[in-house]
């Protein structure tokens, strides 16, 4: 008569019970995925600070080499003859990027939010994301032409004089 050994065809052998270290990995980076996600979610969703900021669009542009954004920056101008402070940003949004580069050069009221902790440059290569995009008339230019440093014209249009009685 012979007696098997309980551990040889044992159900509950290492083999059988599918815990080896491939699993454990798996599982690990199952988490590590998902908190990935989770995170960049939370920061793309939640925002720490948003407002306006105004001045010319100088520049913008989509790229990058395999996550294309788009980016651009805003001069802002303090005090006339003084050098502006650039302000770089990101668009996410297609409609208001093309608006963006419709105004190219023009003056302009930006309305943003500012996301902190964003895991990577693929949704912008900034923390300021612009939203919405306001058009700002120069005061004291002319409608017609807003780049131009012509005056506004002030009044009603001179006359000509009366042709003197013959």
């Amino acid at each position: 008569m012979t007696i098997d050994s309980p551990t040889a065809s044992s159900p509950t052998s290492g083999s059988a019970r599918g815990g080896g270290f491939g699993s454990v990995l798996l599982k690990l980076l199952l988490v590590a995925i998902i908190l990935f996600a989770g995170w960049t979610w939370f920061t793309l969703s939640w925002a720490y600070s948003e407002g306006d900021r105004g001045g010319v669009l100088q520049k913008f542009s989509r790229k990058g080499w395999v996550c294309k954004t788009y980016e651009g920056e805003l001069a802002m101008y303090v005090v006339a003859g003084v050098a502006p402070q650039i302000w770089s940003f990101s668009a996410r949004d297609p409609k208001v990027a093309e608006e963006l580069a419709r105004n190219v050069g023009e003056r302009v009221q930006l309305h943003y939010t500012e996301h902190v902790g964003i895991p990577t440059n693929c949704f912008g290569e900034t923390r300021y994301f612009v939203d919405r995009i306001v058009p700002v008339p120069a005061s004291g230019l002319t409608p017609a032409a807003p780049n131009t440093l012509a005056p506004a014209p002030q009044g009603p249009a001179p006359t000509a004089a009366p042709a003197p009685a013959p």
